[in-house]
Formats: C-alpha cells, structure tokens, sequence
C-alpha cells in the first residue's frame, strides 16, 4: 500500500506563455443558487429578484447579476491558475456577453497571456491570464483578462518568462429588444425612481448607505462558488506559517467584496441596468478579513449613446469599497477595491 501526498495548483515555475487551461467541472446555476448569492450581495435589481419583470423585459427567466456571472467563470480558473497565489493584482478588459439564466452551464477556459519573476521578492512573480467562460450553447458570457501574484514552489526553479497579446475574443452584449407593446412602465415601480440615465451628473460621487459585514461564511461562499484557493479556507495552513499570508488570517475570496460593492452601489447606480457591458479596470487595494464592513461609493465620470439601443444609454462610473480599520481612538478608512465601470442603463422617456 502506497501513501500519496496529492498537491494541487500550479506555482511560478509551472506556467509558461500561451499555455491554455481548459478547466475542469464547470457549474450549472441553479435557481437556488442566484437567488441565495443575490440576497447576500445585497442586489437589488429586480431582474435577478423578480421572475414577472425579466420576463416582462424579454428575458427568458431570472437573469444572474455581473458578479455572480464573474465569480462563477473567475472560480473555475482558480485550481489551475490561483490556487497557489499570494494576491490577485488586476482585472482587465472584463466584457459581458449573452446573459446567464437558471439552468445555463458555464465552462470556462485561460490562456497564460505572461509570466514574470519578481526582482525583489525571489519566492513570488506575476502570471498574466485571459480567461473565457462559456454557456452550453458556446456562447461567451464573460471574458476577462486578470494579473495574479504567484508563489514559487522551490525558489531556486527556473522560471519561463515572456509575454504575448491578448487574443481577440468576440463578446457583444446581448439584448432583449425594446418593445414598447410590453408596457414597461406598469412595473417601473419596482425600481428605484432616480437611476434613470437621466438622473447623474459626471461628477457626481454617491456614497453608498448600507454596509455589509463579512463573517465567517465567506469560507462556505467560497466553496459554493467552487474557489479552491486554500487562502480562503485552510486556516491549519495559515498557522504553520501567519507570516507568509497577509494578516495571517484566512483572506476573505476576493470576489466576495468584488460582488459586496456592485450589490452595495445597485439601489443608488443599478436598479434600472439591463446589464453591465465592461469593467476596463479592477484592483482589489487592501484584503478583507472576517469582521470587516464593507462600504461602496460611485463616481459618475460620464453617459454617451449606446448604440442601436436608443431605450438605453451607457453610464460611466468609478466603483470604490472601502472598509474602516480602527487605529487608537478611532477608525481610518482603507479603500479596498475600485472598478471602472460601464453599465447599460434605461432612459425615463422610454421606460416611464
């Protein structure tokens, strides 16, 4: 009889440039599932909420919010990708595609975009990946672009750097059309009256009323979402060695705050958004931990046409979290996350 030690993950030494990873599993959104991640995140979009108004809009059922649609294709990645990572560092050019209902199967796939040892931290390096998740019938739904900050599984490997473009993926959002025999505005009661495209001002910054407190379900999140990263959920192996691992505690799944502050921002920014069309850029700034509040503002930097959608306009924002750390006497607050954000919204005159 044999004893094996299995280790999963792949460290710096182990990615090289243009290597695809087809992951494994893939995730079929159940109901149950859309509904419990919604009410956590806080969203309040009645499209993810209220099955009569998807429908009345022309979605074929409940439509899963952005964030869920990003963790649910980001977590799939995570074995072969992040597993064994000390941070993630930076999303890219995250665009949304055909919208993701109860039912739908997603499966997704990365390609290693570069790979980068540090010059000051020999045990640690940077992997560059574009990821692509898929529904059962092949259409996109999401693909993103992420740097993630890698340990080196023996510091005296030699690593594979280099880099390489980022492939052109067509990812179009999709759409049901306006229609104005569906009578839109019998159901605009259920969406708060002041996020019409018409209601912000660039400038404008809207800070958030409500906060989130992070417990120590973010470990069962983590595992629904199927994230393997053992940051989130080993704290044995945080404590063999706390000064490797920020804080020394278990690092709360990124996509949680991620999802916390588009949920936190949706009553002020997204109640009346047919869908998120493109995140350009996303940093998480500080980690959280267990017994963090997380708190969400919005910077308006702009609306434009979108077109061939006269019913709808694209609003820019700047999406910040931030938590409050106590220092002596009192708290000092730590932004944690920012994404620059464009979100397809609905004109008054079309939908009132």
């Amino acid at each position: 009889m044999a004893v094996i030690k299995k280790k999963k993950g792949n460290f710096l030494e182990d990615f090289e440039v243009g290597h695809v990873f087809r992951h494994k599993v893939g995730k079929t959104l159940n109901e149950g599932l859309l509904n419990a991640f919604t009410e956590f995140s806080m969203t309040t979009n009645p499209l993810s909420k209220n099955r009569r108004y998807a429908e009345r809009y022309g979605f074929r059922d409940l439509v899963a919010p952005p964030g869920l649609v990003m963790a649910l294709v980001f977590s799939q990645s995570v074995e072969d990708v992040s597993e064994n990572a000390r941070a993630n560092l930076e999303y890219i050019d995250m665009r949304f595609g055909t919208p993701v209902c109860p039912g739908d199967t997603i499966e997704a796939e990365s390609t290693v975009l570069g790979v980068r040892a540090s010059t000051r931290e020999p045990t640690l390096g940077v992997v560059h990946v574009q990821t692509t998740g898929r529904n059962q019938h092949g259409a996109v739904v999401l693909t993103y672009e992420r740097k993630v900050q890698v340990w080196k599984g023996d510091v005296g490997a030699t690593v594979r750097e280099g880099s390489t473009a980022a492939a052109d993926i067509p990812c179009e959002l999709e759409l049901p059309p306006y229609d104005a025999v569906r009578r839109y505005a019998d159901l605009a009661h259920l969406t708060s009256p002041d996020t019409y495209l018409e209601d912000f001002t660039p400038g404008d910054v809207i800070e958030h009323w409500r906060g989130r407190v992070v417990t120590t379900e973010h470990v069962a999140w983590t595992a629904m979402l199927d994230n393997t990263s053992q940051v989130h959920c080993n704290q044995f192996m945080i404590d063999q060695n706390p000064e490797k691992f920020l804080g020394g505690q278990l690092i709360v799944f990124g996509g949680i705050p991620f999802n916390l502050c588009l949920g936190l921002s949706c009553p002020d920014v997204a109640d009346n958004a047919l869908a998120d069309i493109l995140y350009t850029s996303g940093r998480h700034t500080a980690p959280i931990f267990a017994g963090d509040t997380v708190f969400a503002s919005t910077e308006i930097r702009g609306t434009r046409e979108l077109p061939g959608r006269a019913d709808l306009g694209v609003l820019s924002t700047l999406l910040r979290g931030h938590k409050y750390v106590r220092k002596d006497s009192t708290f000092e607050k730590v932004e944690i996350f920012s994404l620059q954000r464009d979100i397809a919204v609905k004109r008054r005159a079309h939908y009132c």
